[in-house]
């Protein structure tokens, strides 16, 4: 049985926590040798909504070889990590949590409690957006990465924060029980599909997004609910009640590109996370809705030539 320790800093961020704990308790559900632990400095904590948890262990004197520490975000960042329950908590991770070989992760601003124990020199990592800034200028040997969902490096791993930590709970549960394991806790969990390390962290199921126009919307939600299905455009005019031409204008505008192209980014997407589930090139293809391997390679230059 793994021991995954949640080490809880003040002011915890409640989905940084929430979302990687039913993660891995679904998993131990699904037959995973994981045994959820609890721990911080301070016995009861107020986390990001106002809710108290109370009933926490205490920083453990051993961590097991084979442990994952997990570290969750903070409200207020790097206020949290100079605090003295923040304080504690660096200096436990540093001389009990590092030494005992465990893996270790972050959520969120959670990756500065690291940087400031000193587990992040020398390696890549990444945290929310608007802390990069600061873990660069905390740890400055780190290789802090912008734009990535999570980073794994060695035996720690980081993730852009809220529900990035689901993405990398479920990396995790992979490395640790094996993908088809965290494919089951993915479903049981509702997860469309599992982003890797190297996916940016604003994919193009997310992209495109930055607009009001609820029509746009309603056709964009269509395809992303099935980007597999060749959808025409007068098929996705009729559904959003305007003509083909007007919609073709209005998707154009509103969202950056076009309703092909939309459609292109996520089949790109969805191609790549069937390769890496082990499918070959011609079955990832054609599961992603190409009508070949060379559909898909060609595909995916007249993507890049664009972005060049």
């Amino acid at each position: 049985m793994s021991e995954v320790i949640f080490a809880l800093p003040p002011n915890v961020m409640l989905l940084d926590l929430a979302g990687p704990a039913e993660a891995f308790r679904v998993a131990a559900r699904c037959g995973a040798p994981f045994a959820l632990r609890f721990v911080s400095a301070d016995a009861e904590l107020t986390s990001s909504v106002g809710l108290a948890l109370s009933g926490l262990e205490p920083l453990p004197e051993a961590v097991p070889a084979d442990a994952l520490v997990l570290v969750p975000g903070t409200v207020n960042d790097e206020h949290d990590v100079d605090a003295p329950a923040g304080r504690a908590l660096v200096r436990w991770l540093a001389e009990r949590a590092a030494p005992s070989g465990a893996r270790l992760a972050a959520v969120c601003s959670g990756a500065l409690f690291l940087g400031a124990a000193g587990l992040l020199a020398g390696r890549a990592c990444t945290t929310h957006f608007s802390l990069l800034a600061a873990l660069a200028e905390r740890v400055p040997g780190a290789q802090v990465q912008a734009n990535r969902v999570f980073v794994s490096d060695g035996p720690v791993a980081t993730s852009a924060g809220i529900c990035a930590g689901i993405d990398l709970a479920l990396f995790l549960v992979a490395e640790l029980a094996g993908a088809d394991l965290a494919r089951q806790v993915a479903r049981h969990m509702v997860v469309y599909f599992r982003r890797s390390p190297a996916d940016p962290a604003l994919s193009p199921w997310l992209a495109y997004r930055n607009h009001l126009h609820d029509k746009v919307h309603a056709v964009q939600d269509l395809i992303a609910a099935d980007p597999v299905r060749r959808w025409s455009l007068d098929e996705l005019a009729e559904q959003a009640h305007v003509s083909p031409r007007h919609l073709a204008r209005l998707f154009r505008e509103h969202s950056g590109t076009t309703v092909l192209g939309y459609q292109t980014a996520l089949r790109l997407s969805l191609a790549e996370q069937w390769r890496a589930s082990g499918l070959g090139k011609e079955k990832a293809a054609l599961a992603a809705g190409f009508a070949s391997a060379k559909a898909w390679r060609q595909a995916s230059r007249l993507a890049e030539s664009r972005h060049d």
